[in-house]
């Protein structure tokens, strides 16, 4: 995974909660906690799925708390300071969900070695799609704290029903 995701998690948890507690959760989930992580520095997955567990346990929240909280900092925050120009390509929530498989595919041939989800869309009413979430990483439930996040940036609401581990139903307006 990219050291993007572990930088923004690191910055989230050490405005909303504590610097010390950041690196507490650092101290039980790498060898060198003072490690410096750079934007596209290749973290292992299960490296990073550790950080999660152990954000979890610090901070007393569960995986879904974790993934809602970073969800919105991400999309909220994080990712409008860092890529900016994605964000002013769609105009709403709808269109912004169905770009980012083209926003990945892009990333993919940018980045070396980056591997994000993908998506594949399917439009089966006016203010309803169901994306399959193709990843080998499994993070459906990350995902779901996204859009969750997508809703509040773009002030709309959206409704979330996960039909599988590589499915959602999203509901909008």
């Amino acid at each position: 995974m990219k050291g993007s995701f572990v930088r923004c998690l690191a910055e989230l948890v050490k405005i909303h909660y504590d610097e010390h507690k950041w690196k507490e959760i650092m101290q039980m989930s790498v060898e060198n906690p003072n490690m410096l992580i750079k934007a596209v520095s290749d973290i292992d997955d299960q490296t990073v799925f550790k950080i999660i567990e152990n954000t979890c346990n610090v901070l007393n929240l569960s995986k879904q708390q974790v993934y809602d909280a970073f969800g919105d900092y991400w999309v909220n925050t994080y990712a409008p300071r860092m890529h900016d120009a994605y964000y002013i390509k769609f105009n709403d929530a709808k269109q912004f969900i169905m770009g980012m498989d083209r926003v990945h595919e892009n990333v993919t041939r940018m980045i070396p070695n980056a591997h994000p989800p993908r998506f594949i869309i399917q439009e089966t009413g006016r203010n309803i799609l169901i994306v399959n979430y193709i990843s080998t990483r499994h993070m459906i439930d990350l995902y779901i704290g996204l859009v969750k996040g997508v809703g509040r940036y773009f002030n709309t609401p959206i409704g979330i029903k996960k039909l599988s581990e590589d499915k959602v139903e999203l509901t909008f307006g």
